[in-house]
């Protein structure tokens, strides 16, 4: 990595452990989520170009389908990107289609290139367009259900282990790991016409539930 990413990388990771030992903090929400029937909250973000995208491009000729993506550093990303590349095809043919990160547009160029994710990678470094959608910490055992009982606690000593771990894999633990992600997909009215909102890591939608919408959002 050149030394802009180093930069970037550490500072991701530092706010990583920050979290990470302060614990979830929007386990709800203040007032009722977004959800079918919704009007899609429409935001700039620059791709990983450094590009501004709007969300409403996306869906002004045909369905958007738009993937709020976990941490950089997930191992349940990895596991989604693969599966993501398998069923883009079917996805793209009625969509248009875009992932939403929390990196910068430098680690998301990084990330798509290391994943092979075909389609551009939107930076919400500030998690607004995250929570506009409804996109809520989850509570500790949405995360650590699969976790030893002495790291439920998230202290400061098992972040650090964590990220010593991650190291030696040369996947790094970066930003929020409490944050949820989601699947969004969105008619030309600019409505919502699918909410998936996960309930723990690995909860990926079957491909039949996205693309069966995004062919009805096509035909409505």
């Amino acid at each position: 990595m050149n030394a802009r990413m180093d930069e970037l990388v550490d500072a991701a990771e530092r706010r990583w452990l920050e979290l990470w030992v302060e614990g979830p903090q929007q386990t709800g929400w203040n007032h009722p989520p977004v959800t079918v029937g919704s009007p899609a909250p429409d935001f700039t973000l620059p791709d990983e170009t450094g590009a501004d995208v709007s969300l409403s491009s996306l869906w002004e000729d045909r369905p958007a389908l738009i993937v709020f993506w976990r941490q950089f550093g997930c191992g349940c990303g990895v596991d989604r990107a693969a599966r993501f590349v398998e069923e883009y095809s079917d996805y793209v043919a009625g969509a248009n289609v875009v992932v939403v990160g929390q990196g910068e547009p430098e680690r998301a160029a990084a990330y798509k290139e290391e994943y092979k994710i075909p389609c551009s990678i939107l930076s919400d470094v500030g998690e607004r367009a995250y929570r506009a959608y409804g996109l809520r910490d989850a509570t500790v055992e949405q995360v650590l259900f699969d976790a030893p009982e002495e790291f439920w606690p998230h202290g400061k000593e098992i972040g650090e282990s964590f990220i010593a771990d991650r190291r030696k894999m040369g996947r790094r633990l970066v930003d929020n790991p409490w944050l949820l992600p989601g699947e969004f997909v969105i008619d030309t009215s600019g409505t919502i016409v699918l909410d998936y909102r996960w309930q723990y890591c690995e909860d990926f939608p079957d491909p039949r539930v996205l693309t069966t919408a995004i062919k009805l959002a096509g035909a409505g």
